[in-house]
């Protein structure tokens, strides 16, 4: 049997199968774990590119005022700061380490925009000092904070209002961030948005040029977009007449979804962006509003495919006419979603991707939690203690989330492309381990 086709749309575009083996980046897969170790992350630069382009070219050729800002939570390092000012992409950080990361990479500052719902009085300097483009104010105490931080250094520092426009965009529950109840956002619907807007007009020490809403991740439906920017824009046209508002810049947030899985598609990226400028065109006409820079902020959508996981196996457990658990050497420590998102991914066996699946398996890995499963019920061919196992779509939320659960090791990432690969991040060691331990007997 051929590798199957339902996949192509999961592992990068780059990946293939020779003789049974897969390649990803023209390398085989079980060979890059024998030169850099297992469990190993492998992005793809081709397929990160590709994507940050495609991105640009959806939105831009659509509204031409628009600017891709890539979710960095999902995925983070200089190597992936570097490509994303490479290829024009602004970043959406939320917090002091990820401003590190960017400035270390030298990402230019005034492409960031700085997010979340409790910024410290330290990184909000931190912040101002760098010459961070926007601050995203998520609450009242953050206004207050930041007015009179940056008056104390003698700045004004642009600001965009993160609302809560009270849209359900029926995601996760835990990935939800656009309703009533959230901690993100200042409520429409209570007068707490409008009170933001009036103070922060009277304020000297913030500059509010525009609004911002994010309904959470991932979306698979595009009606929720239009929904939001129906209360967003005419929110903004109430804030013009009342308070003086100019709504220079305007972001509905991003969600957008990745596939994960063979049977459940994400939209491409052009339905999204047809989606959402149809319909910002189309609410600030009807509010009367001039059209004002737009930006998106794309998170796992961008790296999400570009990455694979590789896993080696090691113990076999079959219990007859139950289940067959097929444990492998990472798990939650450097994947936790399948955990606390119920997450779905697919596997294939990399030294056996021509085999037909003979098996019913569940993938688990090596952690001391009866929770820690990858892959439930996977069909796979036989597997033995040194197969390799791939998992596709593991390039957001798996890295930047993993710990050192049981003193796990994080494992290390390489980029391949072109044939090379390199090392962006070694694997920690026990000593990493140690170095914040300043206990001494």
């Amino acid at each position: 049997m051929a590798f199957d086709p339902a996949y192509a749309t999961i592992f990068p575009r780059t990946t293939t199968v020779e003789a049974g083996r897969m390649r990803i980046g023209e390398l085989d897969a079980q060979e890059l774990t024998r030169e850099f170790g297992s469990p190993l992350y492998v992005f793809d630069e081709t397929e990160l590119r590709a994507g940050m382009r495609e991105y640009r070219q959806a939105f831009e050729s659509r509204h031409a005022d628009t600017e891709v800002t890539y979710a960095s939570k999902a995925y983070l390092s200089r190597f992936m700061a570097a490509v994303c000012r490479e290829e024009g992409i602004g970043l959406d950080i939320v917090s002091g380490g990820e401003l590190a990361v960017a400035l270390a990479a030298g990402f230019p500052v005034e492409h960031c925009h700085f997010h979340g719902n409790n910024k410290g009085e330290e990184e909000l300097r931190e912040a101002l000092a760098a010459g961070v483009g926007r601050i995203i104010v998520d609450n009242v105490h953050e206004l207050e904070l930041l007015d009179r931080v940056a008056r104390a250094m003698g700045k004004v520092q642009p600001i965009i209002l993160r609302l809560s426009p009270g849209v359900d965009a029926h995601t996760h529950a835990k990935t939800t961030t656009g309703t009533l109840d959230t901690k993100f956002g200042l409520p429409i619907s209570t007068g707490h948005a409008a009170q933001a807007v009036a103070d922060a007009q009277r304020m000297t020490g913030v500059d509010l040029v525009g609004l911002h809403c994010h309904l959470g991740s991932p979306l698979f439906d595009i009606e929720p977009y239009d929904e939001a920017n129906a209360v967003m824009l005419s929110f903004a046209a109430e804030m013009v007449r009342a308070n003086g508002l100019r709504l220079r810049e305007y972001s509905p947030g991003g969600g957008f979804a990745s596939q994960y899985v063979r049977e459940r598609p994400a939209p491409d990226i052009n339905v999204y962006a047809e989606a959402i400028i149809s319909s910002f065109k189309r609410r600030c006409e009807e509010n009367g509003l001039p059209l004002p820079h737009l930006f998106v902020e794309p998170g796992r959508s961008l790296v999400a495919r570009a990455c694979v996981a590789l896993y080696t196996v090691g113990a076999r457990k079959q219990i007859e006419g139950l289940r067959t658990w097929v444990s492998v050497d990472g798990g939650m420590a450097d994947n936790i979603r399948p955990a606390i998102y119920d997450a779905k991914y697919e596997a294939v066996v990399v030294n056996r991707a021509d085999d037909d699946p003979v098996e019913t398996v569940t993938i688990a890995g090596k952690y001391c939690e009866s929770g820690d499963i990858l892959v439930k019920d996977a069909r796979l061919p036989a597997t033995s203690p040194g197969d390799v196992i791939a998992m596709p779509a593991a390039g957001a939320y798996a890295i930047t989330m993993s710990s050192n659960y049981n003193m796990a090791l994080r494992p290390a990432i390489v980029v391949v492309n072109d044939g090379k690969a390199r090392l962006i991040r070694r694997r920690e060691t026990y000593e990493d381990l140690l170095r914040t331990d300043v206990w001494a007997e």
